[in-house]
């Protein structure tokens, strides 16, 4: 591990963050002249003829060229900061999608003792072996960082492993640290401990500060405005009518059934409505219920937006490691799911828990596509969501038999071309407080959505080609118009153009060849 100092490793050469505010202390103990000219003030207290040995002139010249070094980062480091927008800032939050910034105020602080953590050190005991064991040796910052904890609660812990012999010191390693290894003793423990369990990264959260989390990143807390609505949705082509009734049942923050056609963009709404509330939340990388670690974040679900890099030599925000920032989820599924996916999961081999697909998705949207052609009975899942819609809350069985009740806060969207009516019963319709039907596009709809998206693409303006595709193609069929249509047909003809080798254009010939290709079997 090098040296943040001196790049080379060379410890005997490291000067200590103390010896630097020591010496800024010093520095600005020479009144408020700024740092330039207290500069200028050391250079000219130093005496022109200095009887002192040759070797203290060294030092005291070492120690100017220390203090300029210093203060010249400092000075570079607040000049960029002074020209940077209030958006650059790394404590603004970054706009996504085009929406302003919405924040819930939840920051998890970086615990300052394993209590605080809601750990013990056996746990903590029990990943650090593992760790040792599966990496062979490590430096005690390398445990630090793989588990996600503060290096001076990890170096007291290695520290009393090695007063029990099970970790040996096999070499020193910069910044007061060292180099561990597992003793005999320490590798038969550490095989227990796997045995049980190979999981050995991010300490995990205490279900208590999880719960926590989510009533304070709460949908029910981000009240959604028209404004917000309109920015959310603002590349679709969608009616006024229809964002006043979505916008109540976004707000609900409960759950609502999206129905209609195929091909009107039930699953495009659905998809974008977590954009209508505060753009970021945190979520555990795991969490620990007695004795059992559950994994949270999913990178395959969730999109990680990591911190700023921090100027300067420290990290002086304080925030708790295992703990990942992530943009609000949008969990999005269909036909595959089955009931194993609500359910804990674990791993046999690796004895690891596996979140189910709801807790995933708390404090963001949840998206059943094509409701009803699902893997598994629509009444299995009905009855296995029933009480959570209701109370807010779930209930899950963990592989050790004991039950934990976890919040169920998420917005739950429903999204089908069947009739609501032929699919759940009255008792659940219920629970779903908003039916919305999507409608069909009117031809105004559909030749506005046409030419934008012909713009979009590269296409010239011709109003008049979508009015002759209603007129030859629609009407005298009496075909439903569609929202996917437009897009649908530009690609046939964008992509024929490209393999004549002839620009882009809208023509009556490409049109019809479209349309022939397209519906030829609807």
């Amino acid at each position: 591990m090098d040296d943040p100092y001196f790049p080379d490793g060379n410890s005997t050469r490291m000067t200590t963050p103390t010896a630097d505010n020591n010496l800024l202390a010093e520095l600005a103990g020479l009144g408020r002249l700024g740092l330039g000219s207290a500069l200028g003030t050391l250079a000219a207290t130093e005496p022109q003829h200095d009887p002192r040995p040759q070797e203290a002139n060294a030092k005291l010249d070492a120690m100017v060229d220390r203090i300029r070094s210093l203060t010249a980062g400092m000075s570079s480091a607040a000049s960029a900061a002074a020209s940077l927008p209030a958006a650059a800032s790394p404590a603004a939050a970054t706009s996504i999608e085009g929406n302003p910034p919405r924040s819930s105020g939840f920051v998890p602080q970086e615990p300052k003792s394993f209590h605080a953590a809601g750990l013990n050190d056996s746990l903590v005991e029990s990943l650090a072996l593992k760790l040792l064991l599966a990496r062979g040796d490590s430096t005690g910052r390398e445990v630090a960082d793989q588990l996600k904890l503060p290096f001076i609660l990890i170096d007291e812990l290695l520290r009393g492993l090695k007063n029990d012999q099970l970790v040996a010191y096999r070499g020193g390693a910069p910044m007061n640290d060292f180099l561990h290894q597992l003793t005999d003793l320490g590798r038969e423990r550490a095989k227990r401990y796997w045995n049980h369990c190979t999981y050995f990264g991010a300490a995990p959260v205490s279900l208590e500060d999880y719960i926590e989390s989510v009533k304070a990143q709460s949908l029910a807390a981000q009240p959604t405005t028209a404004e917000h609505l309109r920015r959310a949705f603002g590349d679709l082509v969608l009616s006024e009518r229809m964002l006043d009734r979505l916008g109540p049942a976004v707000n609900s923050g409960r759950g609502l059934f999206l129905f209609g056609a195929a091909g009107n963009g039930k699953t495009s709404i659905a998809e974008r409505v977590t954009r209508a509330f505060g753009q970021e939340i945190w979520v555990p990388r795991a969490i620990g219920i007695d004795g059992e670690i559950m994994r949270v974040f999913d990178p395959v679900n969730h999109e990680e937006l990591p911190l700023e890099a921090c100027e300067g030599l420290y990290e002086k925000r304080k925030i708790d490691r295992r703990w990942v920032r992530i943009r609000r989820p949008t969990l999005v599924v269909g036909g595959e799911l089955t009931m194993s996916a609500l359910e804990v999961t674990i791993n046999t081999s690796t004895g690891i828990c596996e979140s189910p697909l709801q807790l995933k998705s708390n404090c963001g949207t949840l998206v059943i596509d094509d409701f009803g052609r699902q893997r598994m009975r629509v009444e299995e899942l009905l009855n296995r969501w029933i009480v959570p819609l209701e109370r807010r809350y779930d209930f899950l069985n963990m592989p050790n038999g004991k039950k934990v009740q976890v919040p169920f806060d998420q917005l739950i969207i429903f999204s089908t071309n069947l009739e609501p009516r032929d699919l759940v019963d009255e008792a659940f319709l219920r629970r779903i407080p908003y039916k919305i039907e999507v409608l069909d596009p009117s031809p105004e709809d559909f030749k506005g959505l046409f030419l934008s998206l012909a713009k979009n693409m590269g296409f010239p303006d011709r109003p008049e080609a979508v009015d002759r595709l209603i007129q030859q193609h629609y009407a005298p069929k009496n075909r439903p118009l569609r929202f996917c249509q437009p897009r649908d047909i530009l690609l046939q003809i964008r992509n024929y153009c490209s393999y004549k080798d002839r620009p882009l254009e809208i023509t009556s010939e490409y049109i019809d060849m479209a349309v022939e290709n397209y519906f030829a079997v609807m």
